[in-house]
């Protein structure tokens, strides 16, 4: 029981708000990266071509026989072992990218085979601006949680800092070479690969402000 004009336990005080900041924190993450898997997922239903990693993943697949979700989780699994050279940390975040994610798509993808086969043509288009919109948001709220970048933003941060290139020039390069790969070993690249890469930007850009942590939080 609190008596009137007794003297506030801010310590006590401080460490409620840290822990509702860091709940908040890790809610904001997994809703985040659980949004980012079903993004995936219905780019890659909509069969009009996927974003530029996932087109690699499918041409992986094809000639693995290993699910599309196997072939996510051991290709970001790669990414994450090749920020070794470059000095990068990965985070609490990071990690959970890579297992949330490559854990997810193969189920998602699973429940979307019961939409018709093959789809409208209206109806995939929808799908491709669903797929990107949620994929904006998604990214809006796992980056902006501050627990880490994912595995490929890595990888891009980890190169522009080492060679002093630019980041469009880094990740333009990354994305094209990545997307070029996929398509050779037989993956989707289209309508919506092109989409994603032009608006994905314009997509995320007013949402990050909104969900990010600041980070003078993060020391309290």
């Amino acid at each position: 029981m609190t008596v009137p004009g007794a003297p506030v336990d801010l310590t006590q005080a401080i460490e409620v708000r840290g822990s509702r900041r860091m709940a908040r924190r890790t809610v904001q993450l997994a809703i985040g990266l659980v949004l980012y898997a079903v993004s995936v997922t219905v780019l890659v239903r909509a069969g009009l071509g996927t974003m530029p990693w996932d087109v690699l993943s499918q041409g992986v697949a094809r000639h693995t026989g290993l699910s599309f979700g196997t072939v996510t989780l051991a290709i970001s699994a790669a990414v994450l072992v090749a920020w070794w050279p470059l000095r990068q940390r990965p985070g609490a975040g990071t990690v959970a990218n890579v297992l949330v994610i490559g854990f997810l798509v193969d189920p998602f993808l699973a429940l979307l085979a019961l939409l018709p086969d093959p789809l409208p043509r209206p109806a995939a288009v929808g799908l491709v601006l669903l797929g990107i919109g949620l994929n904006g948001l998604a990214t809006a709220l796992y980056i902006g949680a501050r627990f880490g970048p994912g595995p490929r933003d890595g990888l891009m941060t980890g190169l522009v800092a080492r060679t002093g290139w630019s980041t469009r020039l880094v990740r333009t390069s990354i994305e094209v070479a990545v997307v070029a790969a996929g398509w050779l070993l037989g993956g989707t690249a289209g309508f919506a690969t092109l989409a994603y890469a032009l608006v994905i930007g314009a997509v995320v850009h007013p949402l990050l402000p909104r969900f990010a942590v600041a980070a003078a939080d993060l020391e309290r």
